[in-house]
């Protein structure tokens, strides 16, 4: 005695499987894995070996892809503008001033004298278009030039609360 088929001798046990699969769904979805499963299947590309982007990419490609990521772009642009100082203005200003740092997108410049820092001060618009375009992550909008300090009579042994020194005469 043959066993009962339906068509194409599928067995009657395959066909009521195959009836409820298609009314409940495949019970390999029901499961989390199952979906995490079914989701990669659909999500897969092809994979031949030399398909499009599979390349390896440059170590610099990464290492900037990295550095833009995880917010590391503005800092390192920053630390190369202080590095880079003497090729940004040359080397005979860069003799008499010294990029001090960068804070709230301020750089600040120590000068040796006011001259120079006068000076600079008048070459502020061509050093700052200079920066920006060289240095677009650095997020620098303005540039401080700094002179010498000057001595303070407010700190020190013998000062006294007040206004401080001026005219006695008269």
């Amino acid at each position: 005695m043959s066993p009962r088929g339906t068509e194409g001798g599928e067995s009657e046990a395959s066909a009521v499987y195959q009836r409820l699969r298609r009314l409940f769904g495949d019970p390999a979805l029901r499961s989390r894995d199952g979906r995490k499963r079914a989701a990669a299947k659909r999500d897969r590309t092809d994979s031949a070996p030399f398909g499009l982007g599979r390349d390896a990419s440059g170590l610099g490609d990464v290492l900037e892809g990295m550095t833009r990521r995880m917010g590391w772009a503005s800092p390192l642009a920053k630390g190369e503008l202080l590095l880079d100082w003497p090729d940004l203005v040359g080397p005979d200003v860069a003799a008499h001033s010294q990029p001090v740092g960068i804070e709230d997108e301020v750089l600040t410049v120590q000068c040796d004298s006011t001259a120079w820092a006068t000076q600079l001060r008048l070459m502020r618009a061509e050093i700052l278009t200079t920066i920006l375009r060289r240095y677009p992550d650095a997020q620098v909008t303005s540039i401080r030039f700094d002179g010498p300090g000057a001595p303070s009579w407010k700190r020190g042994p013998r000062s006294i609360p007040g206004r401080g020194p001026r005219d006695t005469y008269g």
